[in-house]
């Protein structure tokens, strides 16, 4: 049996996929199994990876597209190592991941699961310092200190500094909570931190970078953000916190997210549903509640051009 499983979901990038796969094969750590969850892909996905040799490397194809986490789930069933990490298609590990993050769960019995600092790439495989710096200051991981993470569920919601393709799980800690949810295309990664915090769960931090997170233009459009914002307001309706303090980031962060959505439906033209939201979420921003309201009446052409303009001037 394999003490660890690595589950790749993948829909129609076969090009990124391969790199994904050679980072597995690149690892110094050698005792693994790779799962390749397939979403449907119309492209040359089932070619590649026919073509693999390697008996380590399994491939599930689903001939229809059945979802983000309905498709890693039937990965993480498949599995069955006693550690899991799971990482998209367009990212990458670096050499030692599993070899590093290994290390910390067959040392120290307790911890459910172990998490790193990442890299920012680009789609041509150059790693952005800059970027990198940044994104590690953003999501707090430049300021926590390596070692058993204290206040779990304050790392995990408030500052978000776990990145699940940057992450090995126990996977027995993934099975007690059910691992994802089905039927979620985003946000899951979000739900399933929180979910392993308030279950009391205990996990460590590495501050290396051991993983390559990608940053291009196929996460960006209005068609990707708006059933990403629609995720997101289920998911932070999903809870009530104990911690005053939490809950009150809980309830922002909601009505943020139902007045940005607000403001993309009405873009979209999608009026009635967009004013609703941006009556939610008015608390964080009245005059930009106000603002998209009286948007929404205009007409199509003047609409089009006025979202233009706040986009140019927010850059």
């Amino acid at each position: 049996m394999p003490k660890v499983s690595v589950c790749i979901p993948t829909f129609n990038r076969v090009g990124l996929l391969k790199l994904a796969v050679e980072s597995v094969l690149n690892q110094s750590y050698g005792d693994w199994e790779l799962i390749v969850c397939d979403d449907g892909s119309t492209d040359e996905t089932a070619d590649f990876m026919y073509g693999l040799r390697d008996s380590r490397i399994h491939y599930i194809r689903h001939l229809s597209n059945i979802g983000k986490s309905n498709n890693m789930r039937a990965g993480f069933d498949f599995a069955k190592g006693d550690y899991f990490v799971k990482f998209d298609d367009d990212d990458r590990l670096n050499v030692d991941f599993l070899a590093h993050t290994c290390e910390i769960l067959d040392n120290y019995c307790d911890v459910d699961f172990v998490g790193c600092d990442h890299w920012i790439i680009d789609i041509n495989n150059i790693r952005q310092e800059k970027q990198t710096e940044l994104n590690s200051q953003r999501w707090g991981r430049a300021f926590l200190k390596a070692g058993i993470v204290e206040n779990l569920l304050d790392v995990v919601f408030r500052q978000q500094s776990f990145q699940i393709g940057a992450t090995l799980f126990r996977r027995q800690a993934l099975k007690e909570v059910d691992f994802m949810l089905p039927n979620l295309q985003n946000c899951e990664d979000n739900d399933l931190f929180v979910r392993l915090a308030l279950a009391g769960k205990k996990a460590y931090y590495l501050p290396q970078r051991l993983m390559e997170y990608r940053v291009h233009s196929e996460q960006q459009g209005i068609n990707r953000a708006i059933p990403y914002l629609q995720d997101k307001c289920l998911y932070l309706q999903r809870y009530c916190f104990e911690s005053s303090d939490l809950e009150l980031i809980r309830k922002s962060r909601l009505a943020e997210t139902q007045l940005v959505l607000g403001l993309r439906l009405i873009e979209k033209g999608e009026m009635q549903a967009g004013r609703q939201l941006i009556w939610q979420g008015k608390s964080v921003s009245i005059p930009k509640a106000f603002l998209g309201l009286m948007l929404s009446f205009l007409p199509l052409f003047w609409r089009k051009k006025a979202f233009e303009k706040l986009r140019s001037s927010s850059k």
